[in-house]
């Protein structure tokens, strides 16, 4: 295993990433992710760029060889759920219209049922 994807490893084992988030955010297949991670398959530049990526890092910090993984009680209490580091101003948008909606979501469904709207996929 390479130090890039054992440095990748650690930081996803310490920082408590799910292989599932790594692959949605990344766009890398699970099974494939499943195998970069286990050493089974080796990763090359586009795989490096891509997990890097997700994670919110450049590919050289997961090849420094004094290579630490912040503290999980060092991020805020809003910004612990993106677990990639510092989320872009894009992930802040998303984040804020995602907390609307779930504030809100009792209003969504009570404004279904008192209109009368039903769910043809049932």
């Amino acid at each position: 295993m390479t130090k890039f994807m054992s440095n990748v490893n650690k930081y996803l084992s310490e920082m408590k990433i799910k292989q599932s988030y790594i692959s949605m955010v990344s766009g890398i297949d699970k099974n494939k992710l499943s195998r970069l991670l286990t050493g089974v398959q080796e990763e090359n530049g586009t795989d490096i760029e891509k997990l890097a990526g997700a994670l919110g890092k450049n590919p050289g910090f997961f090849l420094e060889d004094s290579f630490s993984i912040p503290e999980i009680s060092t991020y805020s209490s809003h910004k612990i759920a993106f677990y990639a580091g510092e989320p872009s101003q894009e992930q802040e948008k998303i984040a804020a219209e995602l907390m609307e909606l779930m504030e809100n979501i009792d209003e969504v469904i009570s404004a279904r049922s008192r209109l009368g709207i039903i769910n043809v996929n049932r």
